[in-house]
């Protein structure tokens, strides 16, 4: 790490030890976001790293961004999430919004003032995006040209909390080339919030269900032209796989140190579990996975930020940094025993957090179709 990284490293350790750590036992079992934390983040330049300068972003690298995910993450998977997509939105604005949708929207999103949230899954289409359902019929109202949405998006991250929410809909035909993309504010006639989902981790960080019915959305509200949604969802998705891989470092790096400290205090046959080779392998396992799974993210973000974003191995750093978390937070759990499997320590929240990873930002089984079809791509050029 450079110098700038290692301050903005130990800037956000304090912090997470301060203000999210005190707090994430609690929150963790009453459900409760707290903006003021996001607010804080904000303040402190933390939810718009990416962002330029002109729009109140710090101008950072994704190397950046990368460490400092895994640094909130060691605390909270959920709040670095929420900086994530958050984040995902404001990349999402810059690149396809026009300038009066970038000083519309930007400012607050970047300031951590308010949160983003992206609006793409629905009951019928996970995997499968480019069969979305959720329509967006042309018309006047009031003299005013816009679309009208009608439909539903499911596993919306901070919905109901979000103010700023870009959601695909359909325009046209079947697949990818039938879908646009809408930016929709909270409070717009016709957009109202379905249930909130119940899950087994990310409890601080909501998700809930997204009704849409003849709600109306002004034509300026459009993302570039008809038909370019599905390429826009891409495009976020890619930057999405490796930022859900520094989080997942983060998850896992803390399950390891939780797992190392207590296994060096806890006695068993007059001496520290850690002495035992058995326990010895599996930390130093642990620890190898994870430096892997770090390594193949920072050159995923190295990548994109040179300007030559490599999809596969972006690809790559998710679904090995996310697979090892969940392995990693699993053997701490094991490592600390009966008390792993207690609140008294965070490893069993950390290994709940851990298992969705591989789920969002598109499933570990196809980020292995990615991979391979990328492997077939390459080899027959050759």
């Amino acid at each position: 790490m450079n110098e700038l990284q290692i301050e903005l490293k130990n800037q956000l350790e304090k912090y997470r030890l301060q203000k999210i750590e005190p707090h994430m036992e609690h929150d963790d079992e009453t459900e409760e976001f707290r903006m003021d934390i996001f607010n804080e983040l904000g303040s402190l330049g933390f939810t718009g790293m990416t962002l330029p300068e002109a729009y109140g972003g710090m101008g950072l690298s994704y190397e950046d961004f990368s460490i400092a995910l895994c640094e909130i993450a060691k605390s909270s998977v959920a709040y670095a999430v929420t900086i994530s997509v958050s984040s995902m939105v404001q990349a999402i604005l810059n690149e396809f919004g026009n300038e009066t949708q970038k000083k519309t929207y930007l400012p607050a999103l970047t300031s951590g003032q308010e949160i983003g949230a992206f609006c793409l899954s629905e009951s019928g289409a996970g995997s499968d995006a480019a069969s979305l359902v959720t329509t967006a019929k042309k018309t006047v109202v009031d003299g005013r040209a816009g679309y009208v949405l009608n439909g539903s998006k499911i596993w919306i991250t901070s919905g109901g909390i979000a103010k700023t929410y870009i959601v695909m809909a359909r325009t046209g035909g079947v697949g990818g080339k039938g879908v646009s993309a809408f930016i929709v504010r909270d409070g717009t006639p016709g957009f109202s919030y379905g249930k909130k989902e119940k899950k087994m981790g990310w409890k601080v960080s909501p998700t809930r269900e997204l009704l849409f019915h003849n709600c109306f959305v002004p034509e300026e509200n459009l993302l570039l032209t008809e038909g370019e949604g599905f390429k826009i969802a891409m495009a976020a998705l890619e930057k999405g796989r490796f930022t859900i891989g520094a989080i997942a470092v983060g998850c896992a790096e803390r399950a390891l140190d939780e797992a190392v400290r207590y296994s060096l205090t806890r006695q068993q046959f007059n001496q520290p579990i850690f002495d035992f080779q058995g326990l010895q392998f599996m930390m130093a396992d642990m620890a190898t996975e994870i430096e892997c799974s770090r390594l193949l993210v920072m050159q995923a973000a190295s990548d994109y930020d040179n300007g030559t974003p490599n999809a596969k191995l972006a690809c790559m750093a998710k679904l090995k940094a996310t697979d090892t978390a969940m392995k990693v937070t699993t053997d701490a759990v094991q490592i600390l025993g009966g008390v792993g499997y207690t609140k008294e320590y965070p490893v069993e929240r950390f290994m709940r957090d851990a298992k969705v990873l591989q789920i969002v930002e598109g499933t570990n089984q196809i980020q292995r179709v990615v991979i391979a079809r990328n492997l077939k791509k390459e080899y027959a050029t050759h």
